[in-house]
């Protein structure tokens, strides 16, 4: 760890290993989810911070001892003077901290996008199974069908499902139209 970035030291983490690309969700909400209840695991008296003592307690219990004074000093840079430990914002602005020393800063929005279109062409030829650029109803049955989906016994129900994003009326879907689909999506909770 070394180098200093404003107030706060910049890390420059030692690892024999590629940490987990999950270190760092797409989706924010689900990011924070899942840091609260990595914070509520360390926060060992649930009193709402976590001290330097809490995360090397909990780093040994996960059998990933850290040197103590490396991560004392690590850490203390994200604690407010005059608190114990960190609070979650603390804990969440460190993490975010890690983040960009293992994987680099996020990428810039532009790039974002590019992947999520990367993505949405890659599930759409999930369902384009003869790749002429559309779904079709058949081919549509067919995955549904794969998927268990009770909606695959019924040629009416499918042709109902793409009749909902089917905007040109041609009886198909298209990329432009799954990708608005898509879109349209929401995941509960998240």
């Amino acid at each position: 760890m070394a180098g200093i970035e404003g107030n706060k030291p910049t890390i420059a983490p030692r690892l024999s290993h590629k940490p987990s690309p999950s270190f760092r969700l797409r989706n924010q909400s689900l990011n924070s989810l899942r840091l609260h209840r990595v914070f509520d695991l360390f926060d060992h008296n649930g009193d709402g911070e976590i001290t330097v003592d809490e995360i090397s307690l909990a780093l040994e219990r996960l059998g990933l001892g850290a040197d103590r004074d490396e991560l004392s000093a690590t850490v203390a840079a994200y604690i407010p003077a005059g608190a114990a430990g960190l609070s979650f914002d603390d804990f969440e602005e460190l993490h975010r901290a890690l983040g960009d020393a293992l994987f680099g800063s996020p990428p810039p929005e532009e790039e974002k996008v590019e992947e999520e279109e990367n993505d949405m062409r890659e599930a759409f030829r999930v369902f384009d199974e003869d790749g002429d650029g559309f779904i079709s109803a058949a081919e549509l049955q067919t995955v549904l069908g794969k998927l268990g989906l009770p909606e695959a016994r019924s040629m009416a129900s499918v042709r109902e499902m793409i009749c909902s994003v089917d905007r040109d009326r041609d009886g198909r879907v298209d990329f432009g139209e799954f990708k608005c689909m898509m879109q349209g999506i929401t995941v509960k909770g998240a």
